[in-house]
């Protein structure tokens, strides 16, 4: 067996992985490899590479649903669902220009659709839409154990039992290799316009993304960029050298103005609201989900560590308050204030495991959890990069582990070490 395998059929998976099996070699499982450097080293000897196994296998625009192999080329989908006025409502992210810096990144553009299922990756519109996992209709895998399986189907009520697609996503390729995903799809809005207010504190933004996505606005995506993140992105235009908060509105261009002035005015007391229109709001917020904000982030460099935070909103400010007293640090805000996206400057004097602790520290006892998306390897391998679970949590990740791959060859301890 070579170092790299490259099947081209889900019948070469199938014997590549028994192969495995037999020989008892663990195989790192990958897509393009856009998103290796997220999440710990697998423990590998070899590499089972999907690059091959690609193509657009169904797509029916009327019926809202598409299925394709795994190395499909996440631009090669959104191409296809563009010419038919529709999108992966849950907006994949591409990670490859934040991953770029870190140790074996990739570049932009080559992330493929089994890996955004394979890792879970959803955009600003998660609040609004659903995660990927909510978009999965059925796929195709062969298991840790060499067996072919299928769950789900093209629509929802063909899942019945357990619903393994859900299960598999976000497993990052510890469960089962993917061969198929089977995904809805929906229409794109006719236009979208963002409502920009300059100049808040991050406490006074967090308030304001509150009202906008409590109110009667249907405000589909709201971040918030602190003044040196703002004015390295697409909506400086608007804010100029000031802090950003921005909510997206989308939908019929008659209801999108109608919307767009009222929340404009709703949000009033809190400074003049300007707008970008369509084509300027796709850039922003591609911005935004890509993390471009965060890509070699001021000051702080392009070896600079990546968190991704999920906390209740109310209290985000006081977490990276908390997390700015001891580090330097650069952040923003996704989710009307849900998601905090953190950058860490490294610290000589203090060791990846004592940063790692401030974090999850001032996470505290909030609902929320840390990940650390991006660092050099040798921090992934002894930081823990996923939040740390319960015993009892742990030991059901070991025994789903176990059932699925009982010899450990896939991905072993991607996500948590030993697993």
């Amino acid at each position: 067996m070579e170092n790299e395998i490259t099947p081209g059929t889900p019948e070469e998976v199938l014997d590549a992985v028994a192969e495995a099996l037999a020989e008892e070699t663990p195989l790192e499982v990958l897509g393009a490899g856009t998103k290796r450097t997220y999440g710990r080293p697998a423990e590998a000897e070899r590499t089972l590479s999907l690059s091959r196994l690609a193509g657009i296998t169904m797509y029916e625009p009327n019926e809202l649903v598409m299925t394709a192999r795994p190395g499909t080329p996440l631009a090669e989908i959104e191409a296809s669902l563009d010419k038919n006025g529709q999108q992966l409502a849950f907006e994949p992210a591409d990670y490859g220009p934040l991953l770029e810096g870190a140790e074996g990144g990739e570049e932009a553009g080559g992330a493929t659709i089994g890996g955004i299922f394979a890792c879970n990756l959803s955009g600003p519109r998660r609040i609004a839409a659903g995660a990927a996992r909510d978009h999965i209709l059925g796929v195709k895998a062969v298991s840790g154990r060499g067996e072919a399986f299928k769950s789900g189907g093209r629509v929802v009520k063909n899942v019945t039992g357990y619903d393994m697609s859900k299960l598999l996503t976000g497993s990052f390729g510890t469960l089962a290799v993917l061969t198929e995903v089977t995904f809805k799809v929906l229409p794109a809005p006719e236009d979208s316009r963002t409502v920009v207010i300059p100049g808040l504190d991050d406490r006074a933004a967090l308030a304001a993304m509150t009202t906008a996505l409590t109110g009667p606005w249907e405000v589909t995506a709201a971040a918030h960029l602190p003044k040196p993140l703002a004015q390295r992105s697409w909506v400086a235009r608007i804010a100029g050298a000031n802090a950003a908060t921005v909510m997206r509105l989308e939908g019929p261009a008659p209801s999108v103005a109608a919307r767009a002035e009222g929340l404009g005015k709703g949000l009033a007391g809190l400074g003049t609201a300007g707008e970008l229109a369509h084509a300027d709001t796709r850039a922003l917020w591609r911005e935004i989900r890509d993390v471009h904000p965060l890509v070699s982030p001021p000051h702080l460099g392009p070896a600079a560590e990546v968190w991704r935070i999920s906390a209740p909103p109310s209290e985000a400010a006081a977490i990276t308050e908390r997390i700015s007293k001891n580090l330097r640090t650069l952040a923003f805000y996704d989710w009307g204030g849900g998601l905090i996206w953190l950058a860490i400057g490294a610290l000589e004097d203090m060791a990846a495991s004592a940063r790692a602790a401030i974090v999850r520290a001032a996470i505290g006892d909030a609902g929320g959890h840390g990940t650390l998306i991006k660092a050099d390897a040798e921090t992934r391998r002894t930081v823990p990069v996923f939040q740390p679970q319960p015993d009892a949590l742990a030991g059901l990740t070991r025994r789903v582990k176990e059932n699925f791959d009982p010899k450990g060859i896939l991905n072993a301890g991607r996500m948590y070490a030993g697993v």
